[in-house]
């Protein structure tokens, strides 16, 4: 049974990942606005905003958050991909055949984590242009990639949740407007010591600043203490909470 699901699963996943190759402009498009937010704050803001990096370049303070900003932008095709699937009736000649019925999300969970983490690897190449250097070594690496793994996940599955529920494509892909706002009320481009009162409480306490500053320790070679371990248990906390509430809405779709 589980040899079945795998192989469904990976015949589908290869489906959705072509109609990616067919038109790369998806990628192309989720990573050209992280890029223009990134000039825009480097080379215009960049020299005015004062983050106490410890003599290190506003490139390397920010990218992190530039990272998620992306991974927020590119779930929303996710979203997008599967109302279009539904509106098709591509989920119907699917459930008509003899393939385990969960595979259809899953594929579009996997493609969703292959484009993103192709569309990061972009941002990341544009940011070394730009100047990002990093004492990172292969461990670090390794986490700073299952972290924004765990994250991507967790955003899909939501991406999921509203590709099921949406009446529209509008409905499909909106849901990620909050998500990619989150990161400017963060540490992701200024310390949270310099917010107001009440924004400074919630830009602490909200997961976008944790795992931003778990991946900036990362890259820079630094001990990240606990600060890993809350960033996790955000990603983990919100992939169960996605998973579980999309299933539900998948079956209630689909009976």
């Amino acid at each position: 049974m589980a040899a079945h699901f795998f192989a469904d699963t990976a015949t589908l996943t290869g489906r959705s990942l072509r109609h990616v190759l067919r038109s790369p402009d998806t990628i192309i498009t989720t990573a050209v606005m992280p890029i223009a937010i990134m000039l825009l704050f480097v080379y215009v803001l960049g020299g005015a905003i004062r983050t106490d990096a410890g003599g290190g370049s506003y490139i390397d303070y920010m990218l992190p958050g530039i990272l998620l900003i992306t991974v927020a932008m590119g779930v929303s095709y996710a979203g997008y991909r599967l109302f279009s699937d539904l509106r098709g009736g591509i989920f119907d000649r699917f459930h008509s055949m003899p393939i385990a019925r969960s595979a259809t999300l899953w594929a579009h969970v996997l493609t969703s984590l292959v484009a993103n983490l192709v569309s990061v690897a972009v941002v990341v190449a544009v940011a070394l242009l730009m100047g990002f250097r990093t004492g990172a070594g292969v461990a670090a690496w390794l986490a700073v990639i299952g972290i924004l793994v765990l994250f991507v996940l967790a955003l899909t599955w939501l991406a999921v949740i509203a590709g099921l529920s949406a009446s529209s494509v509008e409905g499909a892909t909106v849901f990620s407007y909050p998500l990619i706002f989150l990161p400017f009320v963060s540490s992701a481009f200024v310390p949270t010591d310099s917010m107001p009162g009440p924004v400074r409480w919630f830009a602490e306490n909200q997961p976008v600043t944790s795992i931003v500053n778990s991946l900036r320790a990362l890259f820079a070679g630094r001990p990240v203490g606990g600060e890993v371990v809350v960033a996790v248990a955000w990603c983990v906390g919100i992939l169960v909470v996605g998973f579980v509430a999309a299933l539900a809405v998948y079956r209630r779709r689909i009976t």
